[in-house]
């Protein structure tokens, strides 16, 4: 039946070690909302969110809760990477919805068993290290580097992209550690990490990056440290004192830049500073990935003039064509429903007033999510985990 109502369902990490990061990114969902003045071909767009605590499970009740009670025609869902793949096996069940990704950022949401009703207009943790190994390893010199990260999708993946393009190129990895998500005590890993190290490559977030790195900090060792993506996010660069300086220097990757000089980035920081007064100092990584996935569905949906008729073909075949102008460049979808898009190699910096941000160092123009590498061969390499790629001797 037809209705003069769209509804949008959504959900993002509102408690535990992403709460911060959950509630960043729905001010990148109601940015683009906004944008579009609140409906779209005469309908008007009405948002439900439910907040979820990282989990797969309870992704997938809030997402119950979403289409059953609230009847949402589709969903932009969700934020971390083990959600991501709960969410992808849930769009399976509902064929005649449509699902857009969140920010959630584990590469086998589109690569592998993949729905053909989920699409991401983000990229994932593989991609987002196109970059940093040639530059920590070419420029600064770390030659052998030991990583830390937690134990789930997401870190798998920004480990496995790293590690595969270090030991490409003749870095060596001689340690890995893994934390459970939501871990506060990084002592016995601390003293575990040997002292002949160039480098320490850390792929923690939120409130785990900020525990590990005020623990490391007060040790006074001076190994340098290589940031995976979410541990120079703004959700940590926030933190101040002594925690500050010591992260001066550290080289990362990722799809944002906090002083990308670009018109369109620029323009994205003005109107989150501007709908959000008290929010960041610089839109993090979670507030541009809603708004982009945001701006990606609602573009699409006001092509084809709010259209979600025959189980929301023509809303579907729209996403899949669809080349969309973000704050970070030119984003199109590859044929996993997946982003190819610029990622930016980055190094943190302090502003005069002692804020910490992202300094851009240089763009990799229109990284796609198996590195270049053909597909095919990509494949063989098998999906990335705890042991896979193997440590490079």
């Amino acid at each position: 039946m037809a209705t003069n109502e769209i509804k949008i369902g959504t959900l993002a990490t509102l408690v535990g070690p992403y709460a911060d990061a959950g509630k960043d990114g729905m001010r990148g969902l109601d940015m683009a909302a906004a944008e579009l003045g609140g409906e779209i071909a005469g309908k008007k767009l009405t948002v439900f969110k439910e907040g979820t605590n990282a989990m797969p499970d309870d992704a997938e009740d809030k997402a119950d809760i979403l289409m059953e009670q609230y009847k949402v025609d589709f969903m932009i869902a969700p934020l971390s990477g083990d959600e991501g793949l709960a969410m992808r096996d849930y769009a399976k069940q509902h064929l005649d919805k449509s699902f857009i990704n969140g920010i959630a950022g584990a590469q086998d949401i589109t690569l592998r068993n993949a729905a053909p009703n989920f699409f991401s207009f983000t990229g994932n943790g593989v991609q987002w290290m196109s970059g940093l190994a040639e530059y920590v390893y070419s420029v600064q010199g770390y030659k052998q580097v030991v990583t830390l990260a937690e134990d789930y999708s997401f870190p798998h993946g920004q480990v496995a992209g790293f590690s595969l393009q270090f030991c490409k190129i003749g870095g060596k990895i001689t340690h890995r550690y893994w934390v459970p998500l939501g871990t506060s005590d990084y002592s016995e890993i601390v003293a575990a990490i040997p002292p002949q190290i160039d480098a320490i490559f850390v792929a923690l977030g939120g409130t785990d990056a900020i525990n590990f790195l005020k623990q490391y900090a007060a040790t006074g060792r001076q190994t340098p440290l290589v940031g995976g993506t979410l541990s120079v996010d703004q959700t940590v660069l926030g933190t101040r004192g002594a925690l500050s300086d010591r992260l001066v220097g550290m080289a990362s990757c990722g799809p944002i830049a906090d002083n990308n000089p670009a018109p369109s980035w620029q323009n994205f920081v003005n109107k989150y500073r501007t709908m959000f007064p008290k929010g960041l100092a610089s839109p993090s990584l979670f507030a541009w990935g809603y708004y982009v996935n945001t701006l990606a569905a609602l573009t699409a949906l006001k092509n084809v003039d709010g259209d979600l008729s025959e189980g929301q073909s023509r809303f579907q075949s729209m996403l899949r064509i669809l080349e969309l102008q973000t704050p970070t460049g030119k984003v199109k979808l590859d044929h996993n429903r997946n982003a190819i898009s610029n990622n930016f190699l980055t190094m943190v910096d302090k502003r005069v007033d002692g804020s910490l941000y992202n300094k851009l160092v240089r763009i990799v123009p229109s990284v796609n999510q198996t590195l270049g590498i053909p597909e095919d061969e990509y494949l063989k390499i098998g999906a990335f985990n705890r042991n896979n790629p193997p440590v490079c001797p």
